[in-house]
Formats: structure tokens, sequence, C-alpha cells
């Protein structure tokens, strides 16, 4: 079964944007999406590089959150990005990329309390000792969630450094430059928020002291790389994964403000919503690129992708768009956006916890010839080389 969307065929989607020293055909963004598809020990293999390879024509794929250190392990065959062997199998993945004419960027994250010694081998760390209130998914099933080890200053010292070590790695794995994840109730949003976050030390307690973790990790993985090559990502009021901020019109604008002085090249606002006051407000003080990434119902992936919104977004002050799922079941997204053509149905048994191309790889693109024709009959132009 497929969907046709409804995207304008001319577009601000297709135009020519910067992202730093980053120069790419488009404003779409391929969002991060985590696939469960590498090795038990957290090596991208073959499988990854042709599915992101499939998939370059993005004018920016975000790779999936990837794990600093073993500790930060959230699910099992998530990849890492701190042993030798995680570099090389990243680099397999960034050359077959390139060789297709995209560029990436890698999504560190450290899962904090989304974790299980079944899984990592490791008790978790995180701001307090507040347990993950659901069952986790580990090698062997759903287990409860086992309560984190409150994390000392030497701790939080080491993962900071660990963030900026595993930015090095993954410019050596040949990414353009790295996402710090500071969202969706992982560990950097886990100091953010109130009710993960109990501490009553310089990493606790105000706003100033809450936002104080991701300014520092930030701060390390810019000094490590380079800001140009820095993008973080926020989720202002999701509350995934047991997360509940208490005080998001407080937080985010200090925060903002905060990494404005550090300068990473790019802020990632998920849930973004060009009509909302915080929305505006983060626009307002942010100087550099912003990508949004709109909250989207089952209708509107079906319906185009996520194409309006994205319209929406531009039209309200982001610079780039990232959207996920559009992406994940057509690899040529881009120029299906662009022709007016139809769009794969999702198959959302294949999401997580499975392995092999099924669901992943063979999601099929157009035929060149329907892709014109495509384009013919919507009054689209012929897609631009990407």
């Amino acid at each position: 079964m497929t969907h046709t969307p409804q995207a304008p065929t001319t577009s601000r989607l297709f135009e020519t944007a910067r992202l730093g020293g980053l120069e790419r055909p488009g404003r779409l963004v391929m969002a991060p999406l985590t696939r469960n598809r590498a090795g038990a020990d957290g090596v991208p293999g073959a499988l990854m590089a042709t599915h992101y390879a499939q998939r370059a024509s993005a004018a920016l794929i975000i790779a999936e959150g990837t794990t600093p250190n073993a500790v930060g392990q959230t699910y099992p065959h998530i990849p890492g990005i701190h042993t030798p062997a995680q570099i090389a199998g990243w680099r397999r993945v960034t050359d077959a990329v390139r060789a297709a004419g995209g560029r990436m960027f890698l999504q560190l994250q450290h899962g904090g309390r989304v974790g299980h010694p079944d899984t990592s081998g490791h008790v978790p760390l995180a701001p307090s000792a507040v347990p993950f209130p659901e069952p986790l998914q580990t090698p062997g099933g759903l287990r409860d969630a086992v309560a984190p080890r409150e994390m000392t200053a030497e701790d939080i010292r080491s993962t900071i450094a660990d963030f900026a070590n595993a930015a090095r790695n993954a410019v050596e794995a040949g990414f353009a430059g790295v996402e710090v994840h500071s969202a969706n109730g992982h560990l950097l949003h886990q100091f953010l928020a109130g009710n993960t976050n109990r501490r009553t030390d310089e990493w606790g307690g105000s706003v100033e002291g809450r936002i104080r973790f991701t300014v520092e990790v930030v701060r390390a993985v810019a000094e490590a790389i380079g800001p140009e090559r820095v993008g973080v990502r926020i989720s202002p009021g999701v509350n995934v994964n047991g997360i509940e901020e208490g005080d998001t019109e407080e937080i985010y604008p200090a925060l903002v403000k905060a990494l404005a002085d550090v300068g990473p090249v790019y802020l990632h606002q998920v849930h973004a919503d060009p009509d909302a006051p915080l929305f505006r407000e983060i626009r307002a003080a942010w100087p550099g690129t912003l990508i949004a990434n709109p909250r989207l119902s089952h209708e509107e992936v079906a319906a185009d992708g996520g194409g309006r919104r994205a319209e929406d977004l531009l039209a309200g002050g982001a610079d780039l768009v990232s959207l996920g799922r559009g992406f994940l079941a057509n690899p040529d997204f881009v120029e299906r956006l662009r022709t007016g053509a139809p769009l794969n149905e999702i198959r959302p048994e294949f999401l997580m916890y499975v392995r092999g191309a099924e669901g992943y790889n063979d999601y099929p693109a157009l035929p060149t010839d329907a892709a014109r024709a495509a384009g013919g009959r919507r009054g689209g132009r012929r897609p631009a080389a990407v």
C-alpha cells in the first residue's frame, strides 16, 4: 500500500542551505532513528552502511543515538563510538554515504537511567537514584529496571571527558560533526528535569544548576572538535522515558542562552511548533542554525511524510527541518517529496529489536522512469542532483 504526498513541488525544502562550513542541496534533514541493527558489540556493519547510503540525498543525516561509553548503552544492538572496532565500523558507513553524495553527523547519546546491567554489564548512572518507571528491553527480553547509581562529581567529570573523546572518535570515523543528545529522557535531559535530578550540589537544585551538565558536555565537545562541528538536541516539554521537567518555560531560555555562548553550529528542537510561544522565544534567542523536528500524527506521516508541517516550520523561522519516519520507509524520500510521488507504507513490526534487512533496507526506491513521470504529472521539476 502506498500514500500520495501533498507537499508542493516548488518549495523552500529544496533550496540550497548552509550548515556551518557545509553547503547542502536542501533543507530536509534525516532525524536520528534508533533501529538496533549494530552488532552485539556495538559495531556498525554492512547493513547499516547500506541503509544510510540509500538515504544520502538528505541535506544532512544525523545518525542514530550512539553511546560514548559502555555504561551509557540503552538497549541491545545500539552502536557505540568508544572502541577501535566501533570507529572502524562507522568509517565504513560514512565512506558509503560520502560516496553517495551525503554527509553525516553522529548523535552522541548516553542513556543514564535508561539502561540495564543485562545489556551494558554496568549499573546505570544517573543524576539521582531514581529508577526508570517501566521494564526495559535487554538481550534476554523485558526486565524490570534497576535503580541507577547517583553520579559522583568524579563520575560527572569522567562522563564529560567520555563525550569529548567520543566526538574525536566520530571525526576520526569520518563524520562531519556530532549532535549532543540532551533530549527524550536520556542522561543530559535527566539532569534538566526536576523529577530525575534531586541533587543539591552545583549540578542540581536551581535552573542554573540543572542546565550545568549539558552546558559542560557541549563545551567539552566543542573544545575537542570545534564548535562548527557540534549540534545539540533538546526536547522542551517532551515527557518520554518518564521525564517531568516541572519548569520548562524557565529551563530552556536559560539553557539556550548558555549554549549560545558556547557557539555550537546548530540547535535541534524536538516536537517544534511554530505557533508555540516557547518555540518563538528559542528562535529569537538562538543565533545559529535552528533545526526543527515536528510532532506528526500517523495520518500526517501517511499523507506526505511531514512535508506540510516542514513547510510550516520553515515559514515559522526554522532553518532546516528533520523528519524521521518518511526517511525510514523511503530511501528516496527527498525525491518523492520533490516530485509528488507516492510514499511507501511503514511496517512498524520491523522498527526495533529485530535483526536483518527486512523493514530496514528493503523499502523500495522508485524506478527512475516512475519518478520522472510523477514529476510530470504533478508539474514538478526534474530532481536536482543531491
